[in-house]
């Protein structure tokens, strides 16, 4: 009994570090270039081009993160667009809560907004971003527009 319990210890240990190497970065479009939006209503963006994704926390078909174990994080983002009467304009998402939000609007020439923030995560804490009503964001091969997180410690 004790050997099974110890073994079962070590698989919990092993499965613990395995958690605690957590990170994603991705871009909005997987291909090619293009808008997204304007929309009449807020959209989830769904990053596409995922660079890394250790942990396979992030999920490139519904473009939710969710955290699989209690830490803190750290998020950014950056959006670029095209100048026009319509804003490039992001929010960071926490369980369907606006946490941050990047907002810009020039009506010509290239612009980009940013932003980041570290957030205390519960097992199953779902983060994500949203893009807003009448927004227009702009990615291409470049890989202008990208959303990343790691994990920065367990708690």
């Amino acid at each position: 009994a004790v050997k099974v319990k110890a073994k079962n210890q070590l698989e919990d240990l092993k499965r613990e570090g395995e958690v605690k190497h957590l990170a994603f970065s991705a871009s909005l479009l997987a291909s090619g270039q293009g808008h997204t939006g304007p929309f009449n209503t807020e959209i989830t963006l769904i990053f596409k081009h995922v660079v890394t994704n250790i942990g396979n926390a992030y999920n490139r078909e519904t473009g939710l993160f969710t955290a699989p174990v209690r830490g803190v994080y750290h998020f950014e983002f950056h959006i670029f667009g095209h100048g026009s009467n319509n804003p490039t304009s992001a929010e960071l998402v926490k369980n369907g809560e606006k946490v941050f939000m990047s907002w810009t609007s020039q009506p010509a020439g290239g612009q980009k907004a940013s932003n980041g923030v570290s957030l205390l995560l519960e097992i199953g804490d779902v983060v994500f971003m949203r893009m807003w009503a009448n927004s227009r964001i702009y990615d291409n091969q470049s890989h202008h527009t990208t959303f990343s997180g790691h994990l920065l410690f367990t708690m």
